[in-house]
């Protein structure tokens, strides 16, 4: 008989009265000025227009309170929430994957924080999400406790000692440094925040029917940027876009990750705790990683830093960041990357490391198909700006330009193959590839549950192949692209003894022909 008090469904903390309206009239604010800005310039009442809206979005805000309860069972997590079409979401306790707490700069006044929890399945539509927005920070993290470390139910009640974390229990891996603020302009994360100001903007001229250009500032400084013959304009651009990306991104850097912790607590689950206006905190089971992968974008490389993300049993790599779900490393050094992977992955505590040891080439074959499609797809764009130039007028730098840049191809091209390799170490299937972001993903061979293989027309002719480890963490499969086919057949063979024997015919030597008479 399962205890009345568990099975009650709990209401959300009161406080979030003040969260919620004040989120609703934020996302409705661009709308809201449009239609205060156009109001007032026609005469009308804009005033009374615009306090209209803020009054409907403080409505909404509030009835979010009234029509969401939660409840917590032995066996399920279920989430009721709506006011005229009423959903019921219901999670079993056993598919819970990941618990994310976050707590932005109000929550963080109010005591309060948001919990999602990670169930492994697509929830691409929001409104699939398990998500209580908001709960005491005290009841968040009990909450956590309970989902993850397999705590028994128990009514809403503050935290005991019992249930909440204990600081002895956990084991430090990672810490943020203040040298790491370094990586932050080589994230480019700024052209996000470029991107945001630039629709914001857009959008609230559009809503007031404002005209920009006709402001004095604004027109003053296109007078002086239209003075400039067309060289400077491209450079004077990228200046002043370089600089103000780079401020974002170092600003954004430090804003996400200030205060990053990886801890390991004796429950069996990773503890990742990061940010200083707005704190998230995530938890993943140990069990359910399979593996690490290591990122390193074109310029983060180039200084010698790189990202770490968990390799997760029900955690699509789209949801969980997200990556923030699977994240356990920000930009960091790559010596510090490789140390936490080592860490992290329980059969690289000995022995050669997944993410250093020394992975196998894939051979001149690899090497042309790589220059092959290279200067393919170049030629075509070439092919296509000159035919512009001759029929259409095109300025004739474009061609040119394109010409000029087929070395930096062959650069590319050269770099995508140093990249190719792939190995068998430690019980663990390592593959790495890409140019522009560089991954390198160790798998562990116990995680895969089937192979694929995959031969286009051009490959069959090079000998080659596209050898796909499937597994049900992450991406769902990762792949050794571009390898022999005995080699793809060998690894695949040697990953998981015995699963590829029913397919595989040994080859023979032909019969001897008799001699013609």
């Amino acid at each position: 008989m399962i205890d009345p008090i568990v099975t009650t469904w709990r209401r959300l903390s009161p406080r979030m009265l003040v969260i919620h309206p004040f989120q609703e009239v934020v996302r409705a604010a661009p709308a809201l000025l449009g239609v205060l800005i156009a109001g007032t310039s026609s005469g009308g009442e804009g005033h009374l227009w615009g306090l209209a809206g803020v009054g409907l979005m403080v409505v909404v805000g509030m009835l979010r309170w009234f029509t969401t309860t939660y409840r917590i069972t032995p066996e399920h997590v279920q989430v009721r929430r709506g006011l005229l079409t009423r959903k019921v979401v219901t999670v079993p306790r056993d598919r819970v994957r990941t618990v994310d707490v976050t707590s932005h700069v109000l929550h963080r006044v109010l005591g309060l924080a948001r919990v999602e929890v990670g169930t492994g399945t697509s929830d691409r539509r929001h409104e699939g999400r398990l998500k209580l927005d908001a709960l005491t920070t005290a009841e968040a993290a009990r909450l956590r406790v309970e989902l993850l470390h397999r705590a028994p139910a128990s009514s809403a009640a503050a935290p005991t000692a019992s249930t909440a974390p204990s600081p002895a229990a956990e084991t430090e891996l990672a810490r943020m440094r203040p040298e790491w603020v370094r990586f932050g302009p080589f994230t480019m994360s700024g052209l996000v925040t470029v991107g945001v100001i630039g629709g914001f903007v857009s959008r609230l001229m559009s809503e007031g029917n404002v005209d920009i250009s006709s402001v004095g500032p604004v027109q003053d400084a296109w007078r002086w940027f239209s003075a400039m013959s067309l060289p400077l304009e491209i450079a004077t651009v990228v200046l002043v876009l370089v600089v103000f990306v780079s401020i974002a991104s170092t600003l954004g850097y430090v804003l996400a990750f200030g205060n990053f912790r990886l801890t390991r607590h004796a429950g069996g689950t990773l503890h990742v705790t990061r940010g200083l206006l707005t704190t998230r905190a995530t938890t993943i089971e140990e069990r359910r990683v399979r593996g690490v992968e290591v990122d390193e974008p074109l310029l983060l490389r180039a200084v010698r830093g790189a990202r770490l993300a968990a390799v997760t049993t029900g955690l699509r790599a789209a949801q969980g960041a997200q990556r923030g779900g699977s994240m356990l490393l920000p930009p960091a050094p790559r010596a510090e990357a490789v140390s936490v992977a080592r860490l992290v992955l329980p059969r690289a505590s000995t022995g050669v490391s997944p993410v250093t040891a020394e992975l196998t080439a894939h051979g001149p074959a690899a090497l042309r198909r790589r220059f092959t499609r290279a200067y393919g797809v170049h030629a075509l764009v070439l092919a296509a700006l000159l035919a512009l130039w001759a029929w259409a007028g095109l300025p004739s730098w474009t061609w040119l330009t394109a010409a000029a840049l087929l070395p930096l191809t062959a650069l590319l091209a050269a770099d995508r193959y140093r990249s190719l390799g792939h190995a068998l170490t430690s019980g663990y299937l390592v593959t790495r590839w890409g140019s522009l972001v560089r991954r390198r993903v160790a798998l562990e061979c116990d995680g895969v549950i089937g192979w694929n293989i995959e031969r286009s027309f051009f490959q069959r002719r090079a000998g080659l192949a596209t050898l796909t480890a499937t597994t049900a963490a992450g991406k769902q499969g990762y792949q050794v692209r571009d390898v022999a086919l005995a080699e793809a057949l060998r690894l695949a063979a040697a990953s998981t003894p015995g699963l590829l024997d029913p397919f595989l015919v040994e080859a023979r030597e032909p019969d001897t022909m008799p001699a013609a008479q």
